[in-house]
C-alpha cells in the first residue's frame, strides 16, 4: 500500500506514473519488451527482447540507506511464502522458482537487472496470504539494479540499486529483512546437547558466513589474544567491526565473561562490538551486537 512506501520511493513512482500516463502493469512490461506481456502480468520477473532481465519490487520493501542508496532484502525460500511461512501453492512456487533463476544469471553473468517498482492493494505483509492482493500501481525504474550479494544457506540476497561495489550497514541490512518479512528457519528439535565448545564454534561460522554472504571479508583471529576473535573489513580492506564471539543455545546456563584482553578492547572502543548468537548450534541462529556501553545489558553474561 501507497502509505507503507518510503517518501523517496512514492514521490519516484509519482512521477513516473504521471509521466507514463497512468499505463496498465501490462503496459509497463509490455513496452520493456516482454513478449505475451499479458498472460505474463503477475509473474515475478521476466527473460524480455535482447536477454534483459526485469524483476518486479515491491516498493514497500525498499529501503534507502543513510547515504542514499536503494535495496532490498530478497528471499531465496521458493517453497514457503512470506506472511505465515505456509507452504506456496504450485503456482507460487513456480513463479518464485523462476525469480530466482533468472536473478541467479544476471549474478553469475555478472550482469545488472531492470527493475518494476510496484505497489499493492493490500498491506505488503499481506500479499500472499490475502486473496485481495493485487498491483495497485507499476512504474519501469530507469535506474540499473544488481545482485550484491547471494547467500545460500541462508537463503537470502540483496539487491542493490545503481553502481557496485556499495553495501548497506549491519542495522540497515536488519532492518530490510524485518521489513521484508523474512522467515525465521524452523526451530531446532530438542535432541543430545551440544558442548559449550561446539555452541561457539558454530557461532564463529555463523557469523563468518553472515557477514561474507554480504561481501563483507572476515578474518578469524580467535587464537591470537588481540580482544575480538572476527575482524570485518569492506572490500577496501577498511576495518568495520572487531566482534568478540559469545554462542549460546538450549541447556546453556549462561555467557562466558570477558576475558582481559576482550575488556581492554571494550574500553577503547572503536569499531569493537560483542556478538552475541543465539541457538548457535540450532537450525535458528540469530545475532546481535552490543557495543562496549551496552555490555551490561547483555542477557547471560558473567559479569564477574
Amino acid at each position: 500500500m501507497d502509505k507503507e512506501v518510503g517518501s523517496a520511493v512514492l514521490a519516484f513512482i509519482d512521477e513516473k506514473r504521471l509521466m507514463a500516463d497512468r499505463r496498465t502493469p501490462v503496459d509497463v512490461i509490455a513496452r520493456m519488451g516482454v513478449a505475451d506481456a499479458r498472460k505474463k502480468a503477475f509473474d515475478l520477473a521476466w527473460l524480455a527482447a535482447g536477454d534483459k532481465v526485469i524483476v518486479s519490487l515491491w516498493a514497500e520493501l525498499v529501503s534507502i540507506s543513510a547515504d542514499g542508496h536503494w535495496f532490498c532484502h530478497e528471499s531465496l525460500d521458493t517453497d514457503y511464502r512470506v506472511g505465515d511461512g505456509a507452504e506456496r501453492s504450485a503456482a507460487q512456487t513456480q513463479r518464485a522458482v523462476e525469480r530466482v533463476r533468472l536473478l541467479k544469471r544476471t549474478l553469475d553473468a555478472g550482469q545488472a537487472f531492470r527493475a518494476v517498482l510496484q505497489t499493492n492493494r493490500v498491506p505488503i505483509g499481506d500479499r500472499e496470504t490475502d486473496k485481495a492482493a493485487n498491483i495497485s500501481t507499476r512504474v519501469a525504474d530507469d535506474e540499473e539494479w544488481h545482485v550484491a550479494s547471494w547467500d545460500v544457506d541462508r537463503k537470502s540476497a540483496l539487491l542493490v540499486r545503481g553502481a557496485r561495489g556499495w553495501l548497506p550497514t549491519e542495522e540497515e541490512m536488519q532492518a530490510a529483512m524485518t521489513r521484508a518479512g523474512a522467515v525465521p528457519p524452523v526451530p531446532a528439535e530438542v535432541g543430545a546437547l551440544a558442548s559449550p565448545e561446539e555452541v561457539q564454534a558454530a557461532a564463529m561460522d555463523y557469523l563468518t558466513r553472515h557477514f561474507a554472504g554480504y561481501g563483507y571479508p572476515t578474518q578469524r583471529v580467535e587464537s591470537q589474544a588481540l580482544g575480538y576473535d572476527i575482524g570485518v573489513s569492506d572490500k577496501k580492506g577498511s576495518t568495520l567491526l572487531q566482534l568478540a564471539v559469545r554462542g549460546s543455545a538450549a541447556g546453556m546456563s549462561g555467557l562466558k565473561m570477558l576475558t582481559d584482553e576482550e575488556l581492554a578492547a571494550a574500553r577503547r572502543g572503536g569499531t569493537w562490538r560483542l556478538a552475541v548468537v543465539t541457538d548457535a548450534s540450532g537450525k535458528a541462529p540469530q545475532h546481535k551486537l552490543y557495543k562496549p556501553e551496552e555490555i551490561d545489558q547483555v542477557p547471560g553474561l558473567d559479569q564477574r
